[in-house]
């Protein structure tokens, strides 16, 4: 399932005759991971009551939240008897991520009238406002994090990092620049830098944004190029809101953003001998939004199936052009 191959880990759950909380968990976790939270429903619906437990829970409104199934959520949510830390965290992070803050800020504030308040909840709520771009909501997430969370320094660097790249996708640099400052006088520049890999030809590879060490390098910038000006014929208009830093000399928007790791592992595929059918790609950070529109349409146009399990989730990009997670990522 983590692999993106939901049939196969379906044909072998249907093999177990009497399948254990474990299989269940791991089958309802797979569609979750792969953005089948239909299916995801269907079979926590089968499995028996007394089977399920906290780890059930996580799974399936983990896989309502990847889909955007809210009212399913809530409902299995609502029936859960004893919601843990772990599972109210995870309602939070599906609320935050269909951008219904009061609705999460509401359920922190209902769990921490009798609990001491949880970082990661925070950073669920901090997450989706990071996505929908709402500076304010998360300066006061962020202000509030160092507040209750002095000591977490792993939790406030993160936090820190993101509210950075809010302030780069509206376009205030100077703003951003600022909190990478402060971010570095008090936590050090140690930032998770983003990887990719992938398999061809038998050997898995590895790039980095704007890498330059393989040996093929010309080669995989020259394809991606080429990849980039016939995403831009069709239609692509690269965004810049994805960019977080100042561009430097020399640079453009197009060849900042064709430059990410998973960019450049696409196009690496396409100069490894024969035209590919099938992609598979592997990152450690969320893909950006300017990448995954822009491999959408690469799948249409080269005519080629492309799985990617970022951080979040795991993308299924079909050849008609569209994501298995409805752009809901």
């Amino acid at each position: 399932g983590k692999a993106g191959l939901v049939k196969n880990a379906q044909q072998i759950f249907e093999s177990v005759n009497q399948p254990d909380v474990i299989t269940y968990n791991a089958m309802i976790n797979a569609y979750g991971k792969n953005r089948m939270g239909l299916e995801a429903v269907d079979l926590y619906r089968k499995m028996p009551n007394n089977l399920r437990n906290e780890i059930s829970y996580i799974c399936i409104l983990n896989a309502c939240s990847h889909s955007g199934l809210l009212d399913e959520a809530y409902s299995i949510f609502n029936e859960i008897y004893h919601k843990t830390q772990q599972v109210i965290t995870t309602m939070v992070d599906c609320l935050s991520r269909l951008f219904l803050f009061d609705e999460a800020k509401q359920l922190i504030e209902d769990y921490e009238k009798c609990n001491a308040p949880y970082s990661v909840m925070y950073m669920a709520l901090l997450s989706g406002a990071r996505n929908s771009r709402q500076s304010h909501l998360s300066q006061e997430i962020y202000k509030r994090m160092q507040l209750l969370f002095p000591n977490e320094k792993h939790h406030l660097r993160s936090a820190s990092v993101l509210l950075c790249n809010i302030s780069s996708s509206l376009g205030d640099h100077e703003e951003a620049q600022a909190l990478r400052l402060d971010r570095i006088k008090e936590f050090g520049n140690k930032v998770q830098v983003g990887l990719s890999w992938t398999e061809v030809n038998g050997e898995v590879v590895q790039f980095t944004a704007h890498d330059q060490s393989h040996p093929r390098s010309k080669e995989i910038y020259a394809e991606a190029q080429r990849i980039s000006s016939e995403v831009v014929k069709y239609g692509h208009v690269h965004d810049a809101s994805w960019i977080t830093r100042p561009l430097r000399e020399h640079e453009t928007v197009e060849s900042v953003l064709c430059s990410h790791s998973e960019r450049l592992a696409i196009a690496f595929n396409f100069i490894e001998g024969r035209k590919p059918s099938f992609i598979q790609i592997t990152k450690n950070l969320r893909v950006c939004g300017d990448c995954h529109q822009a491999t959408k349409l690469i799948a249409k146009i080269r005519q080629v199936e492309i799985v990617l399990r970022d951080a979040n989730c795991i993308h299924h990009f079909s050849t008609n052009g569209t994501c298995s997670c409805q752009d809901h990522f």
